[in-house]
């Protein structure tokens, strides 16, 4: 299986410029849309119950053309709507708009590959909305991917992208369908979102060398997407070459090497390396 574990430290180095155009963009072809739209007008959204000593300030006609700033910038130009975002946040500390800031943020970051910030930014609107399951979700399979050799503390980053993940998937269930939101688009952003949060199980089980439920978790993530994740269906291949089961893994193969991108060469040559497993498995003597 040495084959198997030089590839799976490749995807897992590159796995992240693909994730990241999936789920990043809002009104993307390719992404699903968000359950946090950006807003289309000043209500104020209250995070958590306020008090005379806690209160933000009123908005400010400076505060309100920062925000409308940042939110008319188009994510095609993610470097400028980050630099837009980070200075909203640190001049407006106590904004009630931080959280619509740093979940846009995480996004924006994760496109760009800048994976310490998305997470620091993750965590901060996590702190301000334990119930973002985009966020959650996000984090959650962003970690384990990108999750190399010199990761430091790995049981504690898998430890954390497992909590994320889970707490994702008991959040969705309980969530309103924003207003913005058709039927359609609403049940697709939950969709996506909960393959990203299985996926992140997948992940972590995955690194664990747990395979089996590896399996359960990334069998969830390709049944739910609405677009298919090469990476997902590779590392099913894999796991399920782990465990034996040849003929699974030729099919997750076999539809990894339809996705168009950088795997599809690797998923071939994966699909015909488990047909032969396969065959072996079949003429060994019982």
């Amino acid at each position: 299986m040495k084959r198997s574990v030089q590839l799976a430290a490749m995807i897992f180095a590159g796995a992240i410029l693909l994730s990241g155009a999936r789920v990043s963009a809002q009104g993307s072809q390719q992404s699903a849309p968000t359950l946090n739209p950006e807003k289309k007008q000043d209500k104020p959204q209250e995070v958590t119950p306020l008090t005379l000593d806690n209160a933000p300030p009123p908005v400010s006609a400076e505060e309100d053309a920062a925000i409308q700033a940042f939110r008319s910038t188009p994510v095609t130009d993610l470097a400028k709507k980050d630099q837009l975002g980070e200075e909203f946040l640190q001049k407006y500390q106590q904004s009630r708009y931080r959280s619509e800031v740093y979940s846009l943020l995480v996004r924006g970051y994760l496109s760009l590959g800048q994976i310490e910030k998305m997470e620091s930014a993750g965590d901060k609107e996590i702190e301000l909305n334990p119930n973002d399951a985009q966020t959650l979700a996000i984090v959650g399979s962003t970690l384990p991917r990108v999750m190399n050799a010199g990761t430091p503390d790995p049981q504690k980053r898998l430890d954390k992208a497992e909590q994320y993940s889970r707490k994702a998937l008991e959040v969705l269930p309980t969530l309103a369908k924003p207003a913005e939101l058709s039927d359609a688009d609403f049940l697709r952003a939950k969709d996506q979102t909960s393959a990203l949060a299985y996926s992140g199980l997948g992940l972590v089980a995955f690194r664990r060398s747990k395979f089996a439920e590896a399996i359960s978790n990334f069998e969830q993530a390709v049944k739910l997407d609405p677009v298919p994740d090469a990476v997902n269906f590779y590392l099913l291949g894999l796991s399920n070459e782990k465990t034996s089961h040849f003929d699974e893994a030729v099919s997750a193969f076999t539809k990894c090497a339809a996705v168009p991108g950088g795997l599809q060469a690797t998923c071939k040559t994966g699909a015909d390396e488990a047909k032969k497993m396969a065959t072996t498995q079949l003429s060994a003597p019982k």
